[in-house]
C-alpha cells in the first residue's frame, strides 16, 4: 500500500474519531450533570480525555508522514510508536481520575451526604447511543489499524471497543439508579475505570516494544528464513535483530557463508540477501548484512 493511502486512511480514521469523541464529550459531561448521573459524567470525562489525546495523535499523525532527512533517514514512522505511547498515558490517567471519583461518590451515597436522586431518561438513552457508536468506530477502526498495519489506530480501536464497556456500564447503573439502587450509578464508573486502566497498561507496553527495538516477532523471522533459502551460498542465518518506523522495519542480519570466498563473492551474497528481502518483504525499508565464514553448519 503507498505511503500517501495508508496517511490518509489513517488521518481520516483519527478525524472521524476525534469528531465523535467531541461530540459524545460535550453530550455526556453535560448530561451527565443535568440528567444526575456519575456514570455518564464519568464516561464524558473519558470521552473528554479522548478528545485532548485525539488533538495529539492528530498531530503525531501529520508529523510521521514527512519524509526522510539528513537528520532522520528513516523518516518520521517511528512518531506512530510514541503517538500510541501518549494515548496510552492518557487513557491510564483517565482511568485512575474516573476510579477515585467513582468510589467517593459510592462513599457518599452509603453515608447519606449525597442528594444524588437517580439518572433521567435522556441519559440513559445518551448512554445507549454511545455504545452503537463505539462498536461502528471500534470495528471500523481496527480494519484499517489491520490493513495499513498502523499501531496508533490498534491503540484508538482498543480505546473505542473500552469506551463500549464504559458506555454499557453507565448504561446499567443508569437502569438500577432509576429503580431505587442508587449506589449502582457511581459503582458502574468504577469497575469501568479498572477495565480502562489495563487496557492503557496494555497500549503502552505494546508500543514500547517498537520503540526499544525488540527482536522481530515469529512471523518476521520465519518469513526472512523462508525468503533466504532462495539463496544457497547462505549456509546458516546466526542473527537477526531489527526495529520498527511505524509500518516498516530496519533489520541486522548475520549470515555464515562459505570461509573460501573472497570479500568481492561475500559481497555479491550480503546484496542479493539484502534485494531477495525488500522484494519479498513488503514493509522491510533497510537491511544491513554481516557475513561470517562457517565451516561445519549448513542451512537449515
Amino acid at each position: 500500500m503507498p505511503l500517501t493511502t495508508r496517511q490518509k486512511k489513517g488521518m481520516l480514521a483519527v478525524n472521524v474519531g476525534l469528531t465523535a469523541n467531541t461530540l459524545l464529550a460535550i453530550l455526556k459531561t453535560s448530561i451527565g450533570i443535568i440528567g444526575s448521573s456519575p456514570a455518564l459524567l464519568a464516561d464524558g470525562i473519558n470521552s473528554t480525555s479522548d478528545v485532548a489525546y485525539g488533538i495529539v495523535v492528530n498531530v503525531f499523525m501529520r508529523l510521521s508522514g514527512k519524509p526522510a532527512d539528513e537528520e532522520h533517514p528513516y523518516g518520521h514512522d517511528r512518531l506512530e510508536s510514541i503517538a500510541a505511547v501518549v494515548v496510552g498515558a492518557f487513557v491510564i490517567t483517565t482511568a485512575i481520575s474516573i476510579f477515585w471519583a467513582s468510589i467517593n461518590n459510592v462513599y457518599e451515597l452509603l453515608n447519606h451526604s449525597s442528594d444524588f436522586s437517580g439518572a433521567s431518561q435522556l441519559a440513559l438513552w445518551i448512554a445507549l447511543s454511545t455504545v452503537l457508536l463505539k462498536i461502528w468506530l471500534a470495528i471500523w477502526t481496527k480494519r484499517i489499524g489491520e490493513q495499513t498495519k498502523n499501531n496508533v489506530l490498534m491503540a484508538l480501536a482498543a480505546d473505542h471497543r473500552n469506551d463500549i464497556f464504559s458506555a454499557l456500564a453507565a448504561t446499567v447503573g443508569i437502569i438500577f439508579s432509576q429503580i431505587g439502587y442508587l449506589w449502582v450509578d457511581p459503582m458502574a464508573g468504577g469497575i469501568v475505570s479498572i477495565i480502562i486502566l489495563f487496557t492503557g497498561i496494555e497500549i503502552i507496553k505494546d508500543s514500547a516494544a517498537d520503540l526499544l527495538n525488540t527482536l522481530p516477532g515469529k512471523e518476521l523471522t520465519e518469513e526472512i528464513n523462508v525468503a533466504l533459502k532462495k539463496i544457497p551460498e547462505v549456509k546458516d542465518i546466526e542473527e537477526i535483530s531489527g526495529h520498527r518506523f511505524g509500518l516498516y522495519m530496519v533489520v541486522n542480519i548475520t549470515v555464515g557463508v562459505a570461509p573460501d570466498l573472497t570479500v568481492a563473492e561475500g559481497d555479491a551474497i550480503a546484496t542479493r540477501i539484502e534485494q531477495t528481502l525488500m522484494d519479498d518483504i513488503d514493509y522491510m525499508r533497510r537491511v544491513f548484512v554481516h557475513y561470517h565464514p562457517v565451516t561445519s553448519k549448513t542451512k537449515d
